[in-house]
């Protein structure tokens, strides 16, 4: 009996610790079930990293760096001022016909089948410009004879190498050899320096059917800073062409300040060449013929006197008033208070005359 009454006791303690262990174990499967939710919401915020591509897209930049495109992200919002700054519809027209005077040009110049192709007309700012300047390159500096401003060409080191290779007889469907490190000779920035004559010529070309003007060009850098053509926070036009001849080629930029283009403002703001933004030739002939059939008034002015309000209210029917006109003095004769002639009063026949001698010009001030 003692053995069963002990047995049992044993029994009935070790189903106590049994249970005991699966409440513990259920507690903590429970925990860890919420630990493991407090993970799965918090822990990957928490542990987010950006790479690389959504840094720069945040940013805005591009796979070059270039910087300038109008891009997204934080460089999208600094730049959105200055890319609506001012939309000038004619500067397409303009350089389209520059791409097509281009083309024909450089054929001309290299005898090579040339290709200038129009990439894009953006604003930029000068000093994010220069900065974005891939090095080695020719800055050739220009001034617009009518407008007496200047503007920039910028030619990449591709293109450079190509034309050089092209007009001293490189063959065709070998590429250009880029040599690194050195500065260019000096036959190679004089060849460059006719293709530049060439491109300002066709612009010119290209801006007369707008407005003639004359470029002209000062001077080659190859160092940014001294090509400084404006302030750095001054917004600019910036033109990308592409030019390829063959295997060949390169890039030609053209940067213009508002600055620059200020004087044929209201000529780029045209939506097509030629338009009179909403004139009416008719309404105008009819107006101009109206205007001549108008009736005007003309009064002769015999004499001026200056006298005091006092002594206005002083006069009484049967004063005499005095004036320093004398017989030889010449006649005023005025529209409204604006006079117009002068001459000498007579008579003819039945009536008091005034003889035209002399026209009042008009006063400035």
């Amino acid at each position: 009996m003692s053995d069963t009454h002990a047995l049992d006791d044993y029994t009935e303690e070790e189903d106590h610790q049994e249970s005991e262990e699966n409440v513990d174990d259920l507690m903590a499967s429970e925990h860890d079930s919420d630990g493991d939710d407090d993970d799965t919401i918090y822990g990957d915020v928490g542990e987010r990293i950006l790479n690389q591509e959504e840094i720069d897209s945040l940013l805005g930049f591009d796979d070059d760096f270039s910087g300038i495109s109008n891009g997204s992200g934080v460089m999208a919002l600094i730049n959105s001022a200055l890319v609506n700054y001012e939309r000038l519809p004619m500067l397409d027209v303009v350089f389209d016909r520059l791409v097509r005077l281009m083309s024909t040009s450089l054929r001309n110049l290299t005898s090579d089948n040339v290709d200038v192709s129009l990439d894009q007309v953006s604003t930029v700012r000068f000093g994010d410009y220069m900065n974005s300047i891939p090095l080695p390159a020719m800055l050739s500096v220009f001034k617009a004879e009518e407008w007496d401003n200047y503007a920039l060409m910028v030619t990449d080191s591709p293109l450079i190498y190509s034309v050089v290779d092209v007009l001293l007889g490189g063959r065709k469907g070998n590429p250009s050899v880029r040599v690194e490190g050195r500065p260019y000779t000096t036959i190679e920035t004089r060849l460059i320096e006719r293709m530049v004559n060439v491109s300002l010529n066709d612009l010119s070309s290209a801006f007369d059917p707008l407005s003639p003007v004359s470029f002209s060009l000062e001077r080659m850098e190859t160092n940014p800073r001294f090509a400084a053509i404006t302030q750095s926070g001054n917004a600019c036009v910036l033109v990308r062409m592409r030019v390829d001849m063959g295997d060949r080629g390169g890039r030609v930029e053209i940067l213009i300040p508002y600055a620059t283009l200020e004087p044929v403002r209201e000529l780029l703001l045209q939506m097509f060449m030629g338009e009179k933004f909403g004139r009416d030739s008719i309404w105008e002939n009819h107006l101009t013929y109206e205007l001549h059939q108008t009736d005007i008034y003309l009064q002769a002015v015999l004499g001026e006197i200056t006298l005091e309000l006092s002594e206005i209210l002083n006069v009484r029917v049967g004063d005499t008033l005095y004036f320093n006109t004398k017989p030889t003095d010449k006649i005023e004769l005025r529209c409204g208070d604006i006079p117009i002639f002068r001459g000498p009063m007579g008579r003819k026949d039945q009536n008091i005359a005034v003889k035209i001698e002399d026209y009042v010009p008009k006063n400035k001030d």
